[in-house]
């Protein structure tokens, strides 16, 4: 059922039709609160268009925090940039012209699914956040984003437990196109909730790959890259990891802000290079980068992504050349790019696989353990950045 505010009743049957299911109409906004106190379980409510705009903008916001399951969706003759963002602030979410009787059909059941995924309770028993796994190297084609997709579907280990992928790099992520998902909602979505967000607001963020494994995906107009600050990430993977037990984080292959405000809040940075002389050498200065911004050493991680590629250098050579041990040694393999071709991982097309199965020895080794730590490494990256940037 779903609760539809309308002091016209003109145009009721036709919205009450998009809405779908059974709808109870109410005239007034007081109607609205008394019929939700009688159905503790409303996930749905849309507010008609003659319904006060800060009223509307005030109940929205009053039950993001009474009832967070609960959407809002508000009916406007026209729509405006200003309404738009004062309506994404307040907790409604979706905005949709009267007239657009088809938009409401997909709006409402948008909002429904969008309850259905909002959790009520950490995923900790305990109470603990989850952990922030950032995925980096600033030399591309290393494989961030296959190792960053293919780590995020071990550790959900076919739904034991909640995870999200989260899409850093803002101008030319590959995350969506690797999943085949589409991306109507994606980071950028994110800079309208300003210091208000919260899980309901992430809720609407997230694009499913397969139950318990959603994704944050990166903008994909040009120029919207520009528009998210730092601070919005800081604060979407501070709400994440109360929302979900791992959050793996793709980056592009620089220290920008972003990215050092994802290293600040993770709890584990995993380092990728290959066997060859450009890679290594990126990162040694990765690793003095690290060092000099304070990160705490034991929180790293080195993987050798194609590790048995015959290019003259062996394991040895690189740790010896990084001075850093190497946790794990991914093998190259041919069906890796196949699967990316299909839009499934191939930890999750072919377990078995040996790149499948190095890929969760390393999560049992290195981010698994009940003993890992669960506060973040250090949170001197960004401070340090802009001391050095003043400088």
């Amino acid at each position: 059922m779903a609760i539809l505010c309308a002091a016209d009743t003109r145009p009721v049957q036709g919205l009450a039709d998009s809405i779908g299911g059974e709808v109870h109409v109410v005239g007034r906004l007081a109607d609205t609160l008394l019929a939700l106190a009688d159905r503790p379980r409303e996930t749905l409510v849309v507010l008609g268009s003659d319904v006060d705009i800060d009223l509307a903008l005030a109940f929205a916001a009053r039950q993001r925090q009474e009832r967070p399951t609960l959407g809002v969706i508000l009916l406007r003759d026209r729509l405006d940039v200003l309404t738009l963002t004062h309506a994404l602030r307040a907790g409604i979410r979706e905005v949709v012209q009267t007239r657009d009787l088809d938009g409401l059909a997909e709006a409402c059941r948008h909002s429904v699914e969008l309850s259905q995924r909002v959790p009520g309770e950490p995923p900790d028993p305990d109470g603990r956040a989850g952990r922030i796994v950032t995925v980096f190297s600033t030399k591309g084609g290393c494989g961030k984003t296959t190792v960053a997709t293919n780590l995020a579907v071990v550790l959900h280990a076919g739904g034991v437990r909640r995870v999200c992928l989260v899409d850093l790099d803002l101008a030319f992520g590959d995350v969506a196109i690797s999943l085949q998902l589409n991306p109507e909602r994606t980071v950028v979505d994110a800079v309208g909730m300003g210091s208000r967000m919260d899980r309901t607001g992430v809720a609407s963020l997230l694009t499913t790959w397969r139950p318990g494994l959603d994704c944050v995906l990166a903008p994909v107009v040009p120029g919207d890259a520009e528009k998210v600050p730092p601070t919005v990430v800081t604060e979407l993977l501070g709400v994440l990891r109360t929302m979900f037990d791992y959050v793996v984080v793709d980056t592009p292959a620089q220290f920008s802000e972003h990215v050092l405000a994802a290293l600040d809040a993770s709890q584990l940075h995993v380092l990728l290079t290959t066997p060859d002389v450009p890679a290594l050498k990126n990162l040694r200065l990765t690793l003095d980068m690290l060092d000099l911004l304070s990160y705490d050493r034991d929180s790293r991680a080195v993987v050798l992504n194609r590790a048995d590629s015959r290019v003259g250098l062996t394991v040895e050579d690189v740790e010896r050349v990084v001075k850093s041990g190497v946790s794990e040694r991914v093998p190259s393999s041919r069906a890796v790019p196949a699967s990316t071709n299909k839009g499934v991982p191939i930890t999750a097309e072919q377990p078995n696989h040996p790149v499948s199965v190095a890929l969760r020895r390393f999560a049992e080794r290195c981010v698994l353990p009940a003993d890992a730590p669960v506060e973040a490494p250090a949170r001197r990256g960004m401070a340090l950045a802009r001391s050095r940037r003043r400088g």
